[in-house]
């Protein structure tokens, strides 16, 4: 890993995006920092050049992808070729169906779906120029399983994984050396759930277990570096998307009982509650959110999944001590 490697981090200014934008300037990575809120952005500099990198400050809004065109050719004018991109900025909206209007649904489907595939394009022209690269999607569970209340953000995970299994065979067939990979997250401690536009009455929560946005931090740079087709983070990801696989009826019925109030706390909505769907929250919101006391840091599935011939030894000798013990 070249420690002067270029990376681009969109939703950089919050939340799980400044988690992995700080990891790769523990690094010593040149960061590009694309999101709306400028004084996130800055919170976000000041934290990846603390770490032991070095950022470059780009407010954008990833649903226009002239304002994404021209913060690519901004990155490789001031940084240089971009090694590693990674599409993280995301919006939501906690709501049943019925109370949604067309222009929340449009404008969660234009950041978080559009705004990956703006950035996509971007990466793509300067990768495949250059021959190098390594596109990483911020995905989650849901994007394999929907849940009730998040309904648009859902619909835009889905279609952010068809899109890149297009892609993914596209450059196969091509024998492109450009790599793209998906990270798929579990539930975790951001600000979303305290500025995101919510229709229910109670102040809302991440489907628990919740781990702390580090977590997936560390997923995203494994993912950038090593080439993996998909990289589940979490295990109730791994539970998720291989029950969606296994048992999506049942799956139904329980989401249908559970996820309601899974997805809401005891505490009543904050009269003054930002709201950061069209336009940017005002502050700097961090990394975290008021989670902290339920939130995990590590994940055993994770370990495996990123020590995978340690595991496979593991597993190998516990299953030779068992079968000795049934022999004897």
């Amino acid at each position: 890993m070249a420690r002067s490697d270029v990376v681009v981090v969109t939703g950089a200014s919050a939340g799980i995006g400044r988690a992995a934008a700080i990891e790769f300037g523990r690094r010593g990575c040149r960061v590009a920092l694309l999101a709306r809120g400028i004084e996130g952005l800055e919170g976000a500099r000041h934290e990846v050049v603390h770490a032991g990198g070095s950022a470059l400050v780009i407010p954008a809004d990833v649903s226009d992808p002239e304002q994404v065109e021209s913060a690519a050719q901004r990155v490789e004018g001031e940084l240089g070729q971009i090694k590693i991109w990674v599409n993280s900025a995301m919006v939501t909206v906690f709501s049943a169906i019925d109370d949604l209007t067309p222009e929340e649904i449009r404008r969660v489907t234009e950041v978080t779906y559009l705004g990956t595939v703006h950035g996509t394009l971007s990466a793509l022209r300067r990768m495949k120029r250059h021959g190098r690269g390594t596109i990483v999607q911020v995905g989650s569970a849901l994007s394999y399983r929907s849940i009730p209340l998040q309904s648009a953000y859902c619909g835009a995970k889905f279609a952010i994984r068809g899109f890149t299994d297009s892609l993914r065979s596209e450059l196969i067939h091509d024998h492109s050396p450009v790599h793209i990979t998906m990270v798929q997250l579990a539930a975790f401690n951001t600000p979303q759930f305290q500025w995101s536009r919510t229709h229910i009455d109670r102040h809302p929560q991440p489907l628990p277990p919740i781990f702390q946005p580090e977590l997936a931090a560390r997923g995203i740079v494994f993912a950038a570096y090593h080439q993996r087709r998909e990289l589940w983070v979490g295990g109730p990801t791994l539970k998720t998307i291989i029950g969606s696989r296994l048992l999506s009826g049942y799956l139904d019925r329980y989401l249908a009982d559970k996820a309601y109030s899974g997805q809401m706390t005891d505490w009543p909505l904050d009269e003054e509650r930002p709201d950061n769907l069209f336009h940017p929250a005002r502050g700097d919101f961090g990394r975290y959110g008021p989670f902290d006391e339920s939130a995990k840091e590590r994940s055993l599935q994770f370990w495996m999944v990123t020590h995978r011939s340690t595991t496979w030894t593991l597993a190998f000798v516990v299953a030779l001590i068992v079968v000795t013990v049934l022999l004897l």
